[in-house]
């Protein structure tokens, strides 16, 4: 499979899943069903409060209330409490493979978590329109947009609805997660007090209703009914969906969108014959036209500066801070240093667009140059939004309705600035309350909207990788400064036509660069880490081994994945620095670093690593705790061909380590086909840019040897590399782990390390 972007296979064993199905007295094995699914294992060194003993809660509390309410279900429901989801997807796809009820889901809902809490946000929904259309009827307390499925791609991670609807199942449903409390995600600091008050109240209360409209729906069809229905081809697209401010849900059909998205399109082609009617000509038109291409080019300017100023202010920032993403625990100093600069950004430009020659002639049309102005700046700014709008539509993507709202509501707004302007004059305040007032319900809904974004992304800051430096150093304030700045461009720019005579006074200018700048100078008094917003840290205890009682190496393998590398980590862990034998002159370019191949137990989440270290490490301890270490044992190698086509069994002993999370198999060389997932090898992939590598990865509650064979295409060796993650800590590491401060989160485990050539 697939996960974050590399190739991966996997291998599996002994995974528990708990099955519950609640069904009137007259159903029987065959009917179709709705699947509620949620896991309950949780990831290395975290509680899994939030993800997902939340989904766990949520599902034993809707049984409940279905066996002790008074409405009988006129399908069966199927609970499925998953217990090998962090392990890459396994427990749900242990039932689509191998349970005799998968066949008979006709709708699932897949509960999720990355943070502790908020509204649940149906981030994907499919295939087709019928569970997004279920929800938007359904839900008490909605929270869903059609860009979410859009962007869903873009954050690192996956989740069992790629299983039942995309890899295996095809099975209509919805993801709900949990998104904000993402500080805590995947980290010792995901307990129970921190889980968002009313959080699980809300999310059960959206599920039963759920649960209910999908057991009653006509259109619930199990796996031959889905296939007839595919082949006749009824299937309909993704619908375009919403929610306004979690109150109520906008739904409409792709079809409908079609139309819909269009017509501003014909509203900025007619513009020109009702501005100027009943002077119209050819040259008029086109001379119009081209004023408002102008004015959406000039917009475009804007947009940019709002970008580019927040990006370059946190730059510059860095060059005179100690460490970046200051703004990581207090997402208001974010706010504060780059929503200010942003506007700057976005009114530089407005301050010349006065001194541009247009192509129309105002003398020819009896108006003043500014009126002309001011009308073509705003319908190039109208025909900004609507070109984004065009380009979703034409992608075939469903985001397009924020950009075809704030299209809308401009055109409301213009219409009610007329006529005011009519009775107050052009530069009255009540012809700006005129303007202002039909566009506040969509402002409303963008500033909820970008907030909301603007929160998730800072939150998910904190695990988003580290890249090299010196570039790496900057990337999450750099990002951070972009988004902020995207976001007040939707914000405020529907408003610059007519807002911007008022806000691009210098005076105004001055004052926001002002704040600007004091924000900046502030920020270096706030550490960017606390128990709120921790820091995380990986740290591997390393064991090199041969053999069944032999350690050639100890090490700790320390990685982070966020801006502020390892230097910064021990300048403030001091007690950890000293026992390293960390000092001041110590220099973390020149010391080695270990490479990723040092990491493929965590495969492929090292690729979000890029500054790791490694320092010596005792191993005695280890070899007084386990009487025999994993190793692998060659029972023959059999010769397939004259060619040296041949086939070598294996067997995998595990030894007598007792708290296995998995164990990776990374091979190189001349293999054609193994013993793993179904005979069918991955795409290779590179590490450190060596020879292309097949990684398998093992897993499940046992101690039992894993047999297996390989093949290889020639006589040329194989060579096999072995990682067993073990999630006991030596006394020597578990004290190293109590010497870090309280912020940061450390996520220790040990790994065996063997290499064989076969």
């Amino acid at each position: 499979m697939l996960f974050l972007r590399h190739s991966i296979s996997l291998g599996y064993r002994n995974h528990k899943n708990v099955i519950m199905r609640i069904s009137s007295k007259f159903a029987n094995d065959y009917d179709s069903s709705v699947l509620i699914n949620g896991h309950f294992d949780s990831p290395l060194g975290s509680p899994g409060a939030g993800d997902c003993g939340s989904c766990v809660a949520s599902m034993l509390e809707l049984a409940r209330l279905i066996v002790d309410s008074s409405w009988v279900p006129p399908r069966p429901i199927i609970f499925l409490f998953n217990g090998a989801e962090e392990l890459f997807l396994l427990g749900s796809h242990g039932f689509v493979k191998t349970h005799k009820w998968s066949n008979t889901v006709g709708a699932f809902v897949n509960i999720e978590a990355s943070g502790t809490g908020g509204f649940d946000l149906v981030c994907q929904s499919g295939p087709g329109s019928w569970p997004s259309y279920i929800y938007a009827q359904s839900a008490k307390y909605p929270m869903a947009n059609s860009v979410a499925q859009d962007m869903f791609g873009i954050i690192p991670g996956d989740t069992d609805y790629r299983i039942f609807a995309e890899d295996y199942g095809n099975i209509p449903g919805l993801d709900i997660i949990f998104v904000l409390g993402g500080y805590f995600y995947h980290t010792s600091y995901d307990t129970v007090e921190r889980l968002l008050p009313g959080s699980i109240q809300a999310r059960g209360e959206n599920l039963f209703r759920l649960t209910q409209a999908f057991a009653n729906s006509s259109m619930l069809l199990n796996a031959d009914e889905r296939s007839l229905k595919v082949e006749q081809g009824t299937m309909e697209d993704r619908a375009v969906f919403f929610d306004y401010l979690s109150w109520f849900m906008i739904y409409y059909s792709r079809k409908l969108s079609a139309g819909l998205h269009s017509l501003p399109v014909v509203v900025l082609l007619l513009v020109p014959l009702f501005l100027h009617s009943p002077n119209n000509s050819v040259n008029i038109w086109f001379a119009t036209l081209f004023d408002f291409i102008k004015g959406m080019l000039f917009h475009i300017v804007s947009l940019v500066f709002a970008i580019a100023l927040p990006v370059v202010s946190a730059v510059l920032r860095l060059y005179f801070s100690t460490h970046a993403m200051n703004w990581f625990a207090h997402p208001f100093l974010a706010f504060l240093m780059f929503v200010p600069c942003s506007i700057v950004g976005l009114l530089l430009p407005r301050t010349v667009w006065a001194f541009l020659p247009l192509s129309q002639d105002a003398s020819h049309l009896k108006l003043s140059k500014e009126v002309i102005s001011d009308k073509a700046y705003f319908w190039g700014t109208f025909g900004f939004y609507i070109s984004i709008t065009m380009v979703y539509l034409l992608a075939h993507l469903g985001g397009g309705f924020l950009t075809y709202s704030i299209s809308l509501s401009m055109l409301l707004s213009w219409f009610s600035y007329r006529l005011s302007s009519q009775h107050y004059g052009h530069q009255s305040i009540k012809s700006l309350a005129g303007y202002l007032i039909p566009m506040i319900p969509c402002l409303l809904y963008v500033v909820y909207y970008g907030g909301f974004l603007v929160q998730f992304l800072i939150e998910k800051m904190g695990m988003m990788g580290s890249l090299p430096e010196p570039f790496g150093y900057f990337v999450q304030d750099a990002v951070v400064a972009a988004i902020i700045g995207l976001v007040t461009g939707w914000c405020i720019g529907p408003l610059l036509p007519v807002v911007g005579h008022w806000l691009g006074r210098s005076s105004i200018l001055q004052c926001l660069m002002q704040v600007t700048i004091i924000a900046l100078a502030l920020s270096s008094q706030f550490f960017p880490y606390s128990m709120d917003a921790p820091k995380r840290v990986v740290l591997q205890h390393t064991f090199i081994t041969a053999g069944t009682n032999k350690v050639v190496e100890s090490r700790y393998d320390f990685a982070v994945v966020d801006a502020n590398s390892l230097a910064f980590l021990f300048k403030h862990s001091p007690e950890a620095a000293e026992m390293l034998h960390i000092s001041s002159e110590f220099s973390f370019e020149e010391n080695s670093h270990s490479d990723s191949s040092s990491w493929v137990a965590l495969f492929p989440v090292p690729f979000l690593f890029s500054r790791t270290l490694k320092l010596p490490a005792d191993s005695d301890s280890m070899l007084n705790h386990y009487s025999m270490l994993p190793h692998v044992s060659i029972h023959d190698s059999v010769l397939i061909s004259k060619a040296g086509h041949r086939r070598v069994h294996l067997e995998l002993h595990l030894g007598s380590v007792g708290e296995i999370w998995a164990t990776v198999l990374n091979i190189t060389g001349p293999l054609s086909n193994w013993s793993f997932a179904d005979h069918k090898l991955p795409a290779p992939e590179r590490m450190n840019g060596g020879p292309p590598s097949y990684i398998c990865r093992l897993s499940g509650s046992t101690k039992e040897s894993w047999t297996f064979w390989l093949e290889a295409s020639s006589s040329e060796a194989l060579r096999m590399d072995v990682a067993v993650l073990d999630q006991y800590l030596v006394d020597e590491t578990k004290r190293l782990k109590r010497l870090f401060p309280s912020w940061a989160d450390i996520t220790a485990f040990s790994t065996f390390f063997s290499s064989y050539d076969l």
